[in-house]
Order: C-alpha cells, then structure tokens, then sequence
C-alpha cells in the first residue's frame, strides 16, 4: 500500500482487532478445529472501484504468515456484481478472526475511491486538481486518503500540522486576515517551519485584501457564486494558487471547474462516500 505507514497500519489492524476478538472468538474456537484451513472468495456485489486488496492480504499475512493468497484484481480497478476480488487460504479460525475487519474496511475504502473516481472523471480534461480535506472518520484517515488516491484525486493536507489554513474561524477569532496572515507568518519564522498557507475568503473585499497582505501560498474562494468564483480567479491570476471550496457535489464541480480555478476541495470524496457492498465466503469441495 504505497505511501501507508507500516507503524499507522500496524497499530489500526491491532486496534481493530481488539475491538472486535478481545479475549477470543468464542464461536470459531468451540466448532473449528485449530489445524482446520479453508479457501475464501471475496465476492464483489456492488459497482464501483475497489480499494483494500492489498489491505486484505496484509491483514491475512499478519493473521496468518503461512496463508496463501492470490489476488486477481488490482486496487483503483472498476469492479461490478459477480467479481472476485481475490482467494485466500488459510487456518480456519484465523480466516474468520480477520474477515469482519476486512470485509469493513474494504467496503468503506471503495466507497471513497468510487466517490473519488466519479468527481475525477467529470474534470479529467480541466486543467484543475481535486483535494480530499479533513471530513474523515477518525483514526481512519490515513486509509481514507489513501483510497482518495486509489480513485484518482489528490490528498490535501494530512492534518493541523503540515499545512496552514486560515478558516473564518481563525479570522474572526483574531481580528481580521491581515493581522492573522502577520501573526502566522511570524509563527512560522520564530519556529522555523516552513508550511504552505492557505487563506480563505468569503468575498472580495477580503479577497482583495489577502492579496495586499501577500506572503501567502493559496487562496481559497468558499462558497463563491460561479460568476463571483470566475471574477475572483482572474483577480488572483498567477500570483497565487486559487481553491474553490464549499458544498462541491457531482452536478456542480464541472463548472466550477472551468472557471480554471486551480484547485478544487471537496469533503464529499469522503464524507459523502458511501460503502461498497462485498462478501467473503468459505469455498465448499
């Protein structure tokens, strides 16, 4: 799983793991034998692009290290009802300590990289990148990421701590943006961190005014009609990147698209994702 740390991986599949055995389960120990093993199918029952194949060998691999699994479809490939994902052999009682666990977060993982691939396809001849945000279910952003990638579109920022973004909140809180821009800035130099920033406008008057405090990476444009959005992007030029942010769905990100602003972010990727219906079943001879 490129770009997944093994540490952040690790200690989910553990966490989860926890949630779910705790001191053992009890059905498979009582009716299944220890040296029992049995082949499943993971049965795709929904259309949509996968996300969680290499997610599920992992999990196996680290249930069980002598398993065998055959994987048959790749990861960010267009699946419909009837495929098989992949097979996996190994001890019973394992296949079924693991299954809940994958099965959750596969179906999760593939309703973001569907979301993800339906907005990527409606802008792929735009000149126009998409970004995730922070809109993920905690603990578990590091995964959805990864299937927002998996689909096709671009990670923003991975948290609070690798990008600065002043929000109205910020502003608000503050003052107002030039002071906020100053205050940041110092922050930055003082603690020799060196952080894209983005500042987020809610019209022009505060458009116009980022734009004279300068020393700023990117604009975010929040809620902009189209004609302001348009107007707003043209002010800006290149001097810095331009973002277009607020209530972006599947019938509007077009157009706000050819408006050729730079960036467009959009928490639907995974807030609004729903799950991938799948199944994992035991092969019978």
């Amino acid at each position: 799983m490129e770009g997944i740390s093994k540490t952040l991986l690790d200690a989910f599949i553990n966490a989860a793991l926890r949630e779910d055995v705790k001191d053992g389960d009890h059905t498979s120990l009582a009716c299944i034998s220890p040296e029992s093993t049995d082949t499943a199918k993971l049965i795709v029952k929904d259309e949509g692009v996968i996300a969680g194949v290499a997610f599920a060998e992992y999990v196996f691999h680290k249930l069980d290290p002598n398993c065998t699994f055959n994987k048959f479809i790749d990861d960010g490939t267009p699946v419909k009802y009837g495929d098989i994902a992949f097979e996996v052999t190994c001890g019973s009682q394992n296949l079924l300590k693991g299954e809940r666990l994958v099965l959750n977060t596969m179906q999760r993982l593939s309703g973001v990289s569907t979301m993800s691939r339906k907005f990527a396809d409606l802008v792929a001849d735009l000149d126009v990148t998409i970004l995730d945000t922070r809109k993920t279910t905690p603990l578990l952003r590091f995964l959805e990421k990864w299937a927002v990638r998996v689909g096709g579109c671009t990670n923003y920022r991975d948290g609070l701590y690798d990008w600065i973004m002043i929000k109205d909140n910020h502003i608000d809180a503050c003052g107002d943006i030039t002071s906020a821009i100053t205050k940041v800035k110092d922050y930055l130099s003082l603690n020799k961190k060196d952080l894209g920033i983005t500042v987020e406008v809610r019209n022009l008057e505060e458009l116009n005014e980022v734009m004279e405090a300068g020393g700023i990476t990117r604009i975010m444009l929040d809620n902009f009609e189209l004609s302001m959005l348009e107007r707003a992007v043209k002010i800006i030029g290149s001097r810095f990147q331009s973002e277009a942010s607020g209530g972006v769905n599947l019938t509007t990100v077009r157009a706000i698209a050819e408006t050729g602003v730079n960036y467009i972010s959009v928490g639907a990727l995974t807030h609004s994702a729903g799950s991938l219906d799948m199944s994992l079943k035991v092969k019978k001879d």
